[in-house]
């Protein structure tokens, strides 16, 4: 695991990778190589000196949690729909265990039950 460096070491750090990043992104790099959040980098940055707007940093913000909401809408969509499956059957599946959060099905094919039962 990575062991992120103090704020004050990486306030010392950052002066002199800034000089030497390759990047277009300072936000993103700097995240990157320090191990901390966008918002973080963008605080941490704004205190040795670079300009970044508010704008920008609403605009990230934003995108966080519209992210953020997303993922929680992708999980209960998923959810909601494994909870009616009680394991039923399509014209693929014997049995349908569940439901990808884009609603495809998966579970256990006639073939694979057919292969299970000769086994037995």
């Amino acid at each position: 695991m990575k062991k992120t460096l103090k704020r004050n070491d990486r306030l010392k750090s950052a002066k002199i990778w800034m000089k030497i990043y390759p990047g277009k992104n300072l936000i993103k790099g700097y995240a990157n190589k320090y191990a901390v959040d966008k918002i973080t980098a963008i605080k941490e940055l704004r205190m040795i000196g670079v300009e970044i707007s508010r704008e920008y940093e609403k605009q990230l913000v934003n995108a966080i949690e519209r992210n953020k909401l997303n993922k929680l809408s992708k999980k209960d969509t998923e959810n909601e729909l494994n909870a009616f499956s009680e394991f039923s059957e399509d014209e693929n599946y014997a049995m349908v265990i569940g439901y990808t959060s884009n609603g495809v099905p998966y579970g256990i094919t006639f073939d694979e039950l057919n292969q299970i039962n000769n086994k037995s």
